[in-house]
């Protein structure tokens, strides 16, 4: 295979967002250097990560966008969300506020991102589980009435980290499947990354970023 910028098909923006102290910046850190940092400053502006995973017969470069969960930062943040093709809506388990104001986060995303963004409700904390303000099933609810998937998940004992990750990014690239197929036409799939939209068409179907679902 090539360099390594060069041995991944696609590549997906995941944006984080949520109330700041959720745990977005260890979810993050976990995911994609399996750390955790007991001491971690609240993010300022937009931080990202990225880690490439196997998804059937296709590489996939997660780009992993932490957005701070602030409100003086919100302007900052708010033009990142164009082109993200999925969401990860973080709650803290033991904080039923940052539970609360899940429908604020949802319609800033929808407001900034394609309505066909793919959309994760996450409860994070469960190693804090005596301490439980959430209960698993009214947020279950929430995100089944929502069209979201969901999860509860700690970063501090990696419970489920890596599942939730995956199982967006398998849900993304699936939904890219099914829009493929339902088109045999290259230029369906847009380009969303620092690269000009004219990209040639064969090097659009080896690797498109931030597909437009």
């Amino acid at each position: 295979m090539g360099s390594a910028e060069e041995d991944y098909n696609f590549v997906f923006k995941v944006v984080l967002i949520g109330e700041s102290g959720v745990g977005k910046t260890n979810l993050l850190s976990r995911f994609t250097r399996n750390e955790f940092n007991h001491d971690s400053r609240t993010t300022i502006g937009v931080e990202f990560s990225t880690r490439t995973i196997l998804v059937g017969d296709a590489v996939v470069k997660a780009q992993i966008w932490d957005t701070a969960g602030l409100e003086r930062y919100r302007a900052i943040t708010s033009a990142y969300y164009r082109g993200a093709v999925g969401a990860l809506v973080v709650f803290d388990i033991t904080k039923h506020q940052t539970y609360d104001v899940v429908d604020r986060w949802l319609k800033e995303l929808y407001d900034h991102a394609e309505a066909s963004i793919v959309v994760m409700l996450v409860g994070n904390k469960t190693d804090l589980a005596q301490a439980r303000e959430v209960p698993m099933e009214e947020a279950k609810m929430f995100a089944d009435n929502n069209g979201l998937l969901f999860v509860e998940t700690s970063a501090l004992d990696s419970t489920n980290v890596e599942e939730a990750f995956v199982t967006i990014l398998k849900e993304i690239f699936y939904k890219v499947q099914k829009q493929k197929q339902r088109s045999s036409q290259n230029n369906t799939v847009s380009l969303a990354s620092e690269n000009p939209a004219s990209t040639a068409p064969a090097q659009a179907e080896r690797r498109p970023c931030c597909v437009a679902l």
